[in-house]
């Protein structure tokens, strides 16, 4: 089980991402413009340099849904890989068994 406060922090941080999501892409949207003179390209920049850090959807970490573990985390489930093996055991997971040859 993952430290309650690293699971609190990615929640925070995902709140963050989705609150200034419009913002960001407006102003790298006037970067990537090939119209726009360099001075509001400037402005653009460090408007979005001003932006909260925790705000870039880089920082955002994958963890596991019922433990909170941040590696070995299957996207297309959302569970590390020691849990996804547990469910499919218990056949829990539809379409998905132990591979053996």
């Amino acid at each position: 089980m993952a430290k309650v406060s690293m699971i609190n922090r990615d929640l925070k941080r995902a709140r963050l991402v989705k609150k200034y999501a419009a913002k960001r892409t407006e102003l790298r949207s006037i970067l990537q413009s090939s119209t726009v003179s360099y001075d509001e390209k400037e402005q653009a920049q460090a408007r979005l340099q001003s932006l909260p850090r925790d705000a870039s959807p880089v920082r955002q970490r994958n963890r596991c849904a019922l433990t909170g573990r941040p590696r070995g985390v299957y996207r297309k489930f959302g569970l590390s890989r020691n849990k996804l093996r547990e469910a499919v055991m218990l056949g829990q997971v539809p379409g998905l068994r132990k591979a053996s040859w």
